[in-house]
């Protein structure tokens, strides 16, 4: 049957039709959607991971014990599990193991633009790269294939614009392999040094079995056009490349990205009279020609950041766009806030009032840097502020302790905090941490986690308590506070920041978005009372601005949070 279908959807479908039995990720944009629609599956048995790194283990297990498995995240979700990885390409296999990475350039949702090809080469691990949904089932498919066949782990990258867009696909039925006896390998599975290091010839070996493999491999392809130029592409650059010049020029479409072929490159470089490689990011594949000994054209003349556009194409390669719409047209901005009644903006209006310094962390309280809140000095990474308060306060030598706080929210701090909170406990700096508990993980769209008490399906699940896991690894300072009680808040902040002991602070409060949250009615301004002061302005709620001098709720948003009532000295704010 063809349908529509999402780039995402499509490598679920293509798990699913290639008898994947387990799937463990941990949610990231932009590849949330593949666990997301895995789970729809009832023959498939999914999971949230507390990270990628235990997620790509447990999937490893899964292939280990016989049954084809999978694991997905987003680029700097593979640089968590990047661990098991690189020893993985080691031990390769039992039933088929992929992995989808999916690469965010543009940065919609991310803190950088790595590409994650250099992982794969780096690993010594096969990279499909679909260029549309119809390849993305077909990939998954095709790697669990490659990954029996040459014994490894197959990575299949995905983009935000293949994840995100829709495109036609043509679905098969399920077809489940018998599972594979587990068989006890220990030169093939324990990977101390002694085996790892006649393990490495086997991977050399794969590596140039997959290189041949890649010269006459179907989703290598060459489209000949006119050969004034020749294009070498890949996944969505390939689109742009085909909407800019048609078949005015001839094109090699590259699905695999690792390891690339020669003689295919050199036979088409042969066909025409300039070669040119279109790819976003870095400049892998134009590396990979000049190392041939081609004459080749690319990141001169087209950029390293950033998506790439047909009309950037177009104008770096000296041609007009033929569409005649102005593609890269700017469209006014509109700034990510966060959501009327979010609870974490009481406590970061609370910790700027304090002049507080804010180590933070990955997710939508994030968006606490922005104006007018600007309440958070650095984010680096997922548990990053944890980990660098304490040093922070370390080499501040007593100067940072009474003014510093790390924030991290529930599901980042089962990802990774909770290591850096260890260290705190155990190396003793003055170090306050706020785990800012939304009870869900928000910036990803409201996927459950080991704090919730449910699964991926919504079913019961195991649930960790944030205040008896921080009393045991040590803390005896352990408080609850409503952030949408402002006194409470400050209250909690100053008397943490005054003691001389590690202490945890958890903002708790469902995050506004959540479907069983009951929100008051929501509040108005009167006027005759409000003397247009702005203060309420200062928290940046997108249900309040000014109007006619006077502050003004917009009640289609306001969640009745009761925030901005205590601010007001004037008693302004109404039901």
């Amino acid at each position: 049957m063809k349908q529509l279908m999402l780039g995402n959807k499509a490598v679920a479908r293509g798990l699913y039709e290639a008898g994947c039995c387990f799937v463990s990720s941990y949610p990231g944009t932009p590849s949330t959607e593949v666990t997301e629609e895995a789970a729809k599956y009832d023959e498939i048995y999914c999971e949230w991971a507390p990270n990628e790194k235990v997620a790509m283990e447990a999937a490893f297990g899964a292939c280990l014990a016989g049954r084809r498995s999978f694991c997905g995240m987003k680029h700097v979700g593979l640089n968590v599990a990047a661990d098991p990885l690189y020893t993985m390409s080691y031990t390769g296999v039992n039933a088929g193991m992929v992995i989808v990475v999916a690469d965010d350039a543009g940065m919609h949702s991310s803190q950088n633009e790595q590409d994650s090809r250099h992982h794969a080469i780096a690993s010594k691990v096969p990279m499909l790269e679909p260029a549309d949904s119809a390849e993305s089932l077909a990939f998954a498919k095709l790697a669990y294939e490659l990954s029996e066949e040459y014994d490894t782990p197959v990575i299949l990258k995905m983009c935000t614009r293949v994840a995100h867009s829709q495109s036609v696909v043509e679905t098969s039925d399920r077809v489940v392999p018998e599972r594979k006896a587990y068989e006890k390998n220990i030169p093939k599975y324990v990977m101390m040094p002694g085996n790892a290091k006649r393990r490495h010839p086997f991977v050399e070996e794969r590596t140039k079995k997959l290189a041949a493999w890649a010269e006459t491999a179907p989703v290598n392809r060459v489209e000949m056009g006119g050969t004034e130029m020749g294009i070498i592409t890949s996944s969505t650059s390939y689109q742009y490349v085909k909407e800019v010049f048609g078949d005015s020029v001839s094109v090699l479409k590259l699905g695999m990205v690792n390891p690339l072929p020669e003689k295919l490159i050199r036979d088409f470089a042969e066909k025409v009279d300039k070669l040119v490689v279109v790819e976003e990011l870095d400049p892998i594949i134009e590396n990979h020609c000049r190392a041939l000994g081609l004459e080749v054209s690319g990141k001169d003349v087209l950029p390293m950041i950033d998506e790439f556009s047909q009309n950037l194409i177009a104008k770096a390669l000296g041609k007009e766009p033929h569409t005649g719409r102005k593609l890269d047209e700017q469209i006014p901005m509109r700034p990510p806030v966060m959501c009327a009644g979010c609870p974490h903006r009481g406590l970061f209006y609370t910790l700027n009032k304090n002049k507080c310094t804010v180590l933070g962390d990955i997710g939508c309280y994030t968006l606490g840097a922005v104006a007018p809140l600007s309440a958070i000095d650095m984010t680096l990474c997922m548990g990053g502020s944890v980990s660098a308060i304490h040093g922070f306060n370390k080499a501040g030598e007593g100067e940072n302790e009474g003014k510093t706080v790390a924030v991290i929210g529930d599901s980042t701090f089962m990802h990774s905090g909770m290591t850096g909170l260890a260290n705190i406990a155990y190396n003793q700096s003055n170090s306050t941490v706020i785990i800012l508990d939304n009870s869900i993980t928000g910036m990803t769209g409201h996927q459950q986690n080991p704090t919730t008490g449910y699964n991926i399906k919504g079913d019961p699940a195991g649930k960790i308590d944030l205040e008896a896991l921080c009393k045991a690894m040590g803390f005896n300072r352990v408080r609850v506070v409503d952030p949408y009680n402002l006194a409470e808040c400050d209250a909690a902040i100053k008397e943490e920041l005054a003691v001389e002991e590690p202490s945890v602070i958890i903002s708790r409060r469902p995050c506004a978005l959540l479907k069983y949250v009951k929100h008051n009615t929501p509040l108005a301004v009167n006027r005759d009372k409000c003397v247009g002061c702005k203060s309420c302005m200062r928290i940046g709620c997108p249900a309040i601005s000014i109007k006619d001098g006077k502050a003004n709720v917009d009640q289609t948003l306001c969640v009745g949070c009761d925030v901005c009532t205590q601010m007001c000295k004037f008693d302004a704010f109404e039901r």
